[in-house]
């Protein structure tokens, strides 16, 4: 019977021994690379107190973009293309609606002819597409179409493209007791909808350009109306504007992937103490897409000219993941 104890706990402790690898990787979805030694590192040094760059958890404030950076955003933006279903569906009922010629490119799903009507006939769009309903309402249709439609070259649903190596930071920067933040471009409530489910983060920690929002009370119920139109543009500039008005505090560690982010990640990198600045670079077209200085979406090429001497990461995906879909390995 000993023998066979001891049998049992030498296989036993093998086993562990295996499984330990898997335990300890906090970011199993990153390859062994200099990428993911810098952001352990990193992380490792601001939470140690015996560490000379200890910050405390107040100050553990995290920004990430959204488009790009958390999940893709080619041929357009998601919410691009889910403007674009939506408007479809209201020209099919209501032809009269196509009242210019951003408006008609729309319909036709014509993606050269929305980019030559600029950003009016984005803004256009939008209104149409967007507006007239309330945000709950818009929400929940959101959800509903993030979850269910696919993406044109993919075949996933939109919510399945979301990358799972970022996903795995955000977990492992709030197992260290730091507070992740959604810093978009993209509409706030648009992101709102998915944003708990896709990323673990809530709602209130979503921070995106914002339309014209109206309370009223309809049929006895007080409501939030979404009435089209821009009221503040959570891109380029505006992202640490933004940022202040939310949080009221410079985090230490900020992602992106263009140049739309490169005043955030400057903002966060140039403040007292030890700073982190990431910018996820698309080089795979295999498994994702490959793109950054000439693209109309995610235009990379300032970030990665001043990258290096501001000390800021870039992953390169192809070599950085080993996996990158959610939804698809």
């Amino acid at each position: 019977m000993a023998n066979i104890s001891v049998t049992v706990t030498f296989a036993a402790a093998q086993a562990l021994l295996v499984a330990l690898p898997a335990i300890a990787d906090p970011l199993p979805s990153w390859n062994d690379t200099a990428t993911e030694t810098a952001i352990i590192q990193f992380v490792e040094r601001v939470t140690d107190p015996a560490s000379d760059n200890f910050m405390p958890a107040a100050d553990r404030i995290a920004v990430f973009d959204n488009d790009g950076t958390l999940w893709s955003e080619q041929p357009a933006y998601f919410q691009g293309l889910y403007a674009l279903d939506r408007l479809q569906e209201k020209a099919n009922a209501d032809p009269s609606i196509l009242t210019s010629d951003a408006l008609k490119a729309a319909a036709k799903g014509d993606m050269k002819g929305v980019m030559a009507g600029g950003m009016e006939g984005l803004i256009e769009i939008l209104n149409v597409s967007h507006s007239g309903m309330s945000v709950d309402d818009f929400e929940a249709d959101v959800r509903e179409w993030l979850t269910t439609a696919k993406h044109p070259q993919s075949g996933l649903v939109y919510s399945d493209m979301t990358f799972q190596p970022m996903l795995e930071l955000l977990t492992y920067l709030r197992d260290n007791d730091f507070t992740t933040y959604i810093v978009s471009g993209g509409g706030v409530h648009f992101i709102r909808a998915i944003s708990e489910d896709a990323y673990g983060v809530p709602p209130q920690q979503v921070i995106g350009t914002e339309g014209k929002t109206l309370y009223q009370v309809v049929d006895g119920k007080p409501s939030l109306l979404k009435d089209g139109g821009i009221s503040f543009v959570d891109d380029k500039a505006g992202k640490p504007v933004g940022i202040d008005r939310h949080l009221g505090k410079r985090p230490i560690f900020a992602a992106g992937n263009s140049d739309g982010d490169f005043e955030m990640l400057e903002w966060t990198t140039s403040g007292d103490g030890l700073r982190f600045g990431l910018i996820v670079h698309h080089t795979d077209a295999e498994r994702e897409f490959a793109y950054d200085r000439d693209s109309h979406f995610g235009t990379l090429s300032k970030g990665l000219d001043e990258a290096a001497k501001r000390g800021w990461v870039v992953v390169d995906i192809a070599k950085d993941w080993s996996k990158v879909w959610s939804g698809k390995q």
